[in-house]
């Protein structure tokens, strides 16, 4: 746990509101999560992170099932900023991953929050043009991000008015 608490650190220089190493066993998974990006997000099919070409949460947690511990990080986003946050955070965790992965943790893989918009629009008919960068959101493989969250000690609430400032969360699993 001490080798990996600077990631924790790391988490924080690149934009992460809050970061905490948890064990695995606290990601709670569902079939209910998918169906909601499918009826409730104009990006379902429209993105290659996105369902149904994203990891099924059957999937996902059999291979969350193959990791112990996970790095967990939440950063906020005000009204109107929300895109641009996320773009920010998506490539500042995946460039995360990469360091834990360059440390020797080569099983290091991580998961964001909501679509990706690196491409707009994305061709879903063709390979990814930031496979380096794109990571699927923790809602599309089916995580629990709110039961999750709150598994942790993380508190998240839902979103009541596009006046409110939004909390995300990200995950990075390692081992």
């Amino acid at each position: 746990m001490k080798r990996l608490a600077k990631y924790i650190k790391r988490a924080i220089q690149i934009g992460a509101a809050e970061s905490k190493l948890i064990d695995t066993k606290y990601i709670v998974t569902g079939n209910w999560v998918r169906i909601k990006c499918q009826y409730g997000c104009d990006c379902y099919g429209r993105r290659l992170t996105c369902p149904p070409f994203s990891p099924t949460p059957e999937y996902t947690k059999k291979m969350i099932g193959q990791y112990k511990k996970a790095l967990i990080l939440t950063y906020y986003a005000k009204p109107g900023e929300e895109r641009a946050k996320r773009r920010k955070m998506h490539k500042a965790v995946a460039e995360l991953e990469r360091e834990i992965f360059l440390d020797g943790y080569y099983k290091a893989f991580s998961m964001v929050a909501g679509p990706c918009r690196f491409c707009v629009p994305c061709d879903v008919n063709n390979p990814c043009k930031f496979p380096e960068l794109a990571r699927p959101a923790m809602e599309a493989c089916g995580i629990d991000v709110y039961k999750t969250a709150r598994n942790v000690g993380i508190k998240m609430a839902v979103v009541k008015s596009t006046k409110d400032i939004s909390k995300y969360c990200c995950l990075i699993l390692i081992e």
